[in-house]
């Protein structure tokens, strides 16, 4: 089994190969076909090789696609906690000009979480699916018997200081009983999870994790600074919403790539989150 992130759009998708078949987890923004098939033929693997398509959720900037890749011979896999959301982006895209393509009910194949694992098993690849909500109500995980687990919007081990004794908690002590190795975001980079981060998360979700510390006053020169950054933020989002590619926003911003790319996670990956929510958490992942 193999496991390729295509990169062609501001959500990273991933192509598993299995013995017997393929699926991709999670797609972009409507309007982003062409990068797509540009991307799958750098690999040299023709879109009508995908079997199936899963979606971590329903949101816009993961099933953007979904039925455009259908329209290649692909099935587009719907959880039975999905259900209830498969047209739940229909009307956001009906309020834009990029052309869209709803899902057709004729290309969806639905399932319950327990019928998973046989599923998979057909297409050569060993795991399940989890229902793990907390970031949506649909949202579900791909686990692996590999040890790698693909979790779509779930916020990141690092924040969960911030959502100990939440359902986005919850969702994470269920997945880390599994121990996993490796863990794939839907905007955040892929990490490695090794015993001594498993056990950090695991006693931030139990709420064994030391607590933070008062801040001190903040210098004069750092206020401005904290400014001209919540400044450079803004510009950031203004940019994402006219989604604009990242490297695109790095130029215009003068931003570094890196950082351009953890405030479009955060951008897209918390409801109604603000500017200063954005820089509290990324100065929690930096810590």
């Amino acid at each position: 089994m193999k496991i390729r992130e295509v990169k062609y759009s501001t959500t990273n998708t991933y192509l598993i190969e299995g013995s017997a078949g393929m699926v991709l987890f999670d797609t972009g923004w409507a309007g982003t076909t062409g990068a797509f098939r540009k991307a799958m033929g750098e690999f040299g693997i023709p879109v009508q090789k995908i079997d199936a398509v899963m979606v971590s959720h329903f949101h816009p900037d993961h099933m953007g696609i979904a039925q455009e890749i259908a329209d290649y011979g692909a099935e587009i896999w719907v959880a039975d906690v999905q259900k209830d959301y498969v047209h739940a982006a229909d009307a956001v895209f009906a309020k834009g000009d990029v052309p869209f393509s709803p899902i057709n009910e004729e290309n969806v194949k639905y399932y319950t979480v327990s019928e998973s694992r046989a599923m998979l098993k057909k297409l050569g690849i060993d795991g399940e699916v989890l229902h793990t909500p907390g970031h949506s109500e649909d949202s579900i995980s791909l686990v692996l018997d590999s040890g790698d687990i693909l979790v779509g919007d779930l916020n990141p081990l690092y924040e969960l200081e911030l959502h100990a004794g939440t359902q986005i908690g919850k969702s994470w002590e269920m997945l880390l009983a599994g121990k996993p190795k490796h863990v794939y975001y839907g905007h955040a980079k892929s990490a490695v999870l090794g015993e001594g981060q498993e056990r950090s998360a695991q006693q931030t979700v139990s709420g064994e994790g030391k607590e933070r510390s008062a801040q001190a006053a903040v210098p004069e020169e750092e206020q401005a600074a904290q400014k001209d950054l919540y400044a450079l933020v803004k510009r950031i989002l203004k940019y994402i919403d006219k989604r604009m590619p990242l490297d695109a926003i790095a130029r215009k911003t003068g931003a570094g790539r890196g950082f351009v790319e953890d405030v479009a996670r955060m951008y897209l990956t918390h409801q109604n989150v603000g500017v200063q929510g954005i820089l509290d958490r990324i100065e929690i992942k930096n810590r």
